[in-house]
């Protein structure tokens, strides 16, 4: 496998470890990380978590219980973890991997910054239910309202 640049760490082992629902993952240079599925979901480098430029970042809620279905390899550059709640386009490159798994704590304690200051939650039970889709009953657009 190799890196995107020339010297980056390349992981030598990937792991699931789905009752503790925690990513174990081993690099090259000795680094190990440990990064649990919710952090891994919530720091999703997807155009749908990040959005396209600095101030559109979408605030994940309700992801405590998040699990990975599966990991997809993607040439030899990166991941795809496949989310227990559908979501399977972020592409974790190693970089990426390592940078946030060197930066685990700090990152962790901003989201919860974050989440708090928006008066949100990590308990998807918490979470209000999502409005209803158009032409759907409660819309107003279903003539059996």
């Amino acid at each position: 496998m190799a890196g995107l640049h020339k010297n980056d760490p390349i992981p030598t082992e990937i792991k699931l470890h789905q009752r503790s629902r925690l990513m174990e993952i081993s690099f090259d240079d000795g680094q190990r990380f440990e990064l649990s599925y919710e952090f891994l979901r919530v720091y999703s480098p997807s155009a749908e978590v990040r959005g396209h430029g600095v101030g559109q970042e979408v605030l994940q809620q309700g992801k405590q219980d998040v699990d990975i279905q599966r990991v997809e390899p993607v040439g030899n550059y990166a991941i795809r973890p496949v989310f227990s709640d559908g979501h399977d386009s972020g592409l974790y490159s190693w970089d990426y991997l390592y940078e946030i798994g060197s930066r685990r704590d700090a990152l962790w304690q901003q989201y919860l910054d974050r989440l708090a200051a928006a008066h949100g939650t990590r308990d998807p039970a918490q979470l209000p239910p999502p409005p209803p889709k158009a032409g759907s009953c409660g819309s107003g657009g279903c003539s059996s309202c």
